[in-house]
């Protein structure tokens, strides 16, 4: 299997999208700002209109395929779920001690939780008490998150565009977005429908420190006949209507 994005314009044959799920429900006007939005989302009415949109991508023949099922799938592979768990149970993360009830708390769950888990952020209390000693966790309350959530998920077309014969997973610039490279990366590396595809990754799929050069899906352009253009993003979004639908990442056009 092969995909390929050859222009902007023509039929559109595949997408990737992010329904809304645990992470909007954790928006709270504390930590909407960290986590770049502008107001609390109505996270139902959300869902309801990412539903529309969905479908009606599929009422114009495309085949729609669901963030959080393909990460759920790479992460029922053992390879997909042991490089994502790798990189993010470390101790530069998370500090010495959390590492390891962190990982075993993963270790127990299948892959459409922890799916959940990675996107929807963790909370000390999902966590069991810890009997060894530490400061960062006796300093946590029970609502404060070892693992931040990760809305911005819902903006598939940033953290990874497609150009041509190729990826780019891109590195995002703002802290609270740079898991999602993480999570693109297991997807494109590890998930059967893209493990056996033929295509180049272009840009962020290896661990190599890319920062502070960054780029957002967005920004990129595929203009057509081998041309492609890229822009300068602004600052931050932030959304200030109470639900939005999602633009979604194509993963295949025909040559117009």
């Amino acid at each position: 299997m092969s995909f390929n994005v050859q222009s902007e314009v023509g039929q559109l044959r595949q997408a990737i999208v992010h329904r809304p799920g645990l992470e909007l429900s954790r928006l709270t006007p504390q930590n909407i700002g960290e986590l770049l939005f502008g107001d609390v989302l109505w996270a139902s009415k959300a869902k309801e209109e990412h539903d529309v949109f969905a479908e009606t991508l599929r009422d114009q023949g495309v085949r729609v395929h669901y963030f959080a099922q393909l990460l759920a799938e790479t992460l029922e592979q053992p390879e997909g779920r042991a490089f994502v768990l790798d990189k993010l149970c470390t101790p530069e993360m998370l500090g010495p001690t959390l590492v390891g009830p962190l990982r075993e708390l993963f270790a127990d769950l299948d892959g459409p939780r922890l799916a959940e888990y990675l996107v929807g952020g963790v909370l000390k209390a999902d966590l069991r008490p810890l009997r060894a000693k530490s400061l960062k966790w006796d300093m946590l309350r029970a609502d404060d998150f070892l693992l931040l959530p990760l809305p911005n998920h819902l903006f598939t077309r940033d953290n990874s565009c497609w150009v041509y014969g190729g990826v780019s997973v891109n590195p995002m610039a703002k802290p609270a977005r740079q898991r999602e490279n993480l999570h693109m990366r297991a997807v494109y590396r590890y998930h059967p429908m893209f493990a056996s595809a033929d295509f180049v990754t272009y840009y962020g799929g290896d661990d190599a420190n890319h920062l502070p050069a960054s780029v957002e899906g967005g920004d990129v352009h595929v203009l057509g006949h081998g041309t492609v253009l890229i822009g300068m993003g602004g600052g931050p979004r932030r959304w200030r209507r109470k639900s939005s639908p999602a633009p979604c990442s194509p993963t295949a056009r025909p040559t117009p």
